[in-house]
């Protein structure tokens, strides 16, 4: 692995910031995952999958045994834990495998006969529910007082019995369970479609002979020539355009499902099925669309102050992404590592040990590759270290995303080690919050280590980007989401032309085109058949809920509020144990108001201010 070049400041801060009993891991990072903890080899993997398939009838044949006796249901549920526990080590293993190299035939074979075998395996088990819920709440009241065995499983008892009135027949959920490889091969075909069939153009960039595929666009969208910015949004959605049709079709079939499938849950909506599986109040979704509307003065406000300080007589949507001020420091891996350390120090000793032991368990896939899905992720299974999924590209933008997915492994660490495997799973709801709050976290140190002028209006910079991204934009994703689903409900005919008119409208909207502040082009209205995110419905608005609770825990964390930290950790160790609405709500937040949302906003106002101070200073 190339070491890229750290300043001499950077060094100095990193020294200063890790002095004490914690050093940086001097033993460069791995670039490519050992996966044999999960299987030594794919013919492991294959073994495995044949012997979960030959224990389904055994599975099966619990059903009507678990009213019994309190010892017949802890048996027959403990069968099932451990059965879940072998299925995702196989999906995981399947899913990331794919990831690496979308192109390789082995890999996309594995990844179909493990959706098949999700479609098989909770079929087998689609009588759970039904049947748990058969008991009522007084037999498994008692059931539970009975048999301590069955602690472990009470939050999915008690969360079962509250679902009885939107759970189906046993034979219902059985066919509902086995259509579950149809149903998400639309998802796969979009994969394969973006990641390995398109053609992606080439362009010449400073010399150089460049793909604009996925991750080349991330990069070079920030590319500080104006002219080369257009090329770049111009090929690139360009290239998406030519299927716009297909994408149409895939992500239309996804809105389709989901708003069928509520309808036979007896939901009122989609988005009510979404949230209240998970008893997240609907207010949560409603009342963060209508905080991020009242805020976008300020969201028009950084646009304008983007405009003045990158010297544009307009704004067009590809100035977005360029630093505010630019800045050439070059990050190897190590040097992200060294960092996240550096700004995770508030989080205490503990969580730093338990960080660097992750560092050390070889479990991190990080450089691009051709066929290598873009983005990043973190994965893993009950019982195995985290695993870390990068493109790292050696700027500032991807230290931020090692700490953020770095924050994910924490959580998953943090929970795997406090709670059994029945408890150790948390919601979507709080699953950007560690990752986040990470972010912020490394932000607010950058911003104190900075010593200059233009150092700190980087970072400054940086932070209000964030804010955009994570909480106006994916706000804005969010409201997609909800338009496209309504109009499904509605019995509209939706394909690749009304979701680009639905996306249009809402990129003019929250970016002023009206006003005058940005001008959307009609080209770049492609750009929801760019977000894989869609696919997984109702997920993305939990990044504009996290960056607030994230701002929430990291100020308190760094005011040194008494009791944060911990408040903070408990949250994270909490796993599944406690419905995560409500586990917020114990630690001082609830999301369901405005003000956590008002209190984004006004720290976004609050960092131009901070920025335009620093402006007028010679």
């Amino acid at each position: 692995m190339k070491h890229l070049p750290v300043s001499r400041a950077l060094a100095l801060s990193l020294a200063l910031a890790l002095t004490g009993p914690l050093a940086v891991q001097a033993d460069p990072l791995p670039t490519t995952w050992n996966l044999s903890p999960l299987y030594a080899t794919p013919a492991d993997w294959e073994a495995a999958r044949q012997a979960l398939l030959a224990d389904l009838p055994k599975l099966a044949a619990l059903k009507g045994t678990l009213g019994r006796s309190a010892q017949s249901l802890r048996a027959g549920l403990d069968a099932i834990s451990a059965a879940n526990l072998r299925f995702d080590r196989l999906r995981v293993y399947a899913s990331m495998t794919q990831s690496t190299d979308n192109r390789d035939t082995a890999n996309q074979q594995r990844s179909g006969l493990a959706a098949q075998l999700d479609g098989e395996y909770h079929s087998a088990i689609a009588w759970l529910e039904p049947e748990i819920q058969s008991l009522g709440e007084a037999k498994v009241a008692a059931f539970l007082k009975a048999e301590p065995g069955l602690k472990k499983h009470a939050e999915h008892l008690r969360s079962s019995l509250r679902q009885a009135r939107h759970t189906l027949s046993a034979e219902t959920e059985g066919a509902l369970a086995a259509l579950a490889p149809v149903r998400s091969a639309t998802g796969d075909a979009r994969t394969l479609l973006f990641n390995a069939n398109t053609k992606w153009p080439e362009l010449t960039v400073d010399g150089k002979v460049e793909r604009v595929d996925d991750t080349k666009y991330g990069l070079l969208r920030q590319h500080p020539d104006r002219a080369v910015r257009k090329q770049v949004f111009d090929a690139f959605f360009g290239a998406i355009g030519q299927y716009e049709d297909t994408y149409g079709v895939t992500l239309g079939n996804v809105v389709q499902d989901d708003t069928i499938l509520a309808r036979l849950r007896r939901y009122p909506s989609a988005v009510a099925m979404s949230l209240g599986a998970e008893e997240i109040p609907e207010a949560v979704y409603r009342t963060l669309v209508a905080e991020v509307h009242k805020g976008l003065p300020t969201l028009h406000r950084y646009f304008k102050l983007r405009q003045k300080m990158l010297g544009l007589p307009d704004l067009h949507y590809y100035d977005i992404y360029p630093a505010l001020v630019s800045q050439q420091q070059a990050y190897s891996l190590d040097d992200a590592a060294a960092l996240t350390l550096a700004a995770t120090r508030p989080l205490g000793p503990d969580y730093q040990a338990l960080l660097q032991a992750t560092f050390k368990a070889n479990t991190l896939h990080a450089l691009p590759s051709p066929g290598k899905s873009g983005g990043a992720y973190q994965d893993g299974v009950y019982g195995a270290p985290p695993y870390v999924f990068l493109n790292h590209q050696g700027d500032f933008e991807s230290v931020s995303t090692f700490a953020h997915e770095w924050g994910h492994a924490m959580h998953t660490a943090l929970a795997n080690r406090a709670q059994p495997y029945e408890t150790a799973g948390y919601s979507l709801f709080v699953a950007e919050i560690a990752s986040t709050a990470n972010e912020v976290l490394l932000s607010q140190f950058m911003q104190a280590q900075a010593r200059s002028k233009s150092e700190k209006l980087f970072q400054l910079g940086y932070a209000l980007e964030r804010l955009r991204g994570t909480f106006f934009r994916q706000a804005m994703f969010g409201e997609f989401e909800l338009k496209t689903h309504d109009a499904a409900a509605r019995g509209e005919a939706l394909n690749g032309k009304r979701f680009t008119e639905i996306y249009c409208q809402l990129l003019k909207e929250y970016h002023g085109d009206a006003a005058g502040v940005m001008k959307i082009d009609p080209l770049y209205c492609q750009e929801w058949a760019f977000i894989p995110h869609f696919y997984r419905p109702f997920y993305v608005y939990q990044y504009a809920t996290s960056i607030t609770a994230a701002l929430h825990f990291a100020e308190d964390i760094a005011a040194g509020k008494p009791g944060a930290r911990d408040n903070y950790l408990r949250l994270l160790a909490a796993g599944g144990s406690v419905p995560p609405y409500q586990a917020l709500k114990n630690a001082g937040l609830d999301m369901a108001t405005p003000a956590p949302y008002q209190a984004v906003v006004k720290r976004m106002d609050r960092i131009m201010d901070d920025m335009e101070a620093l402006l007028a200073t010679p």
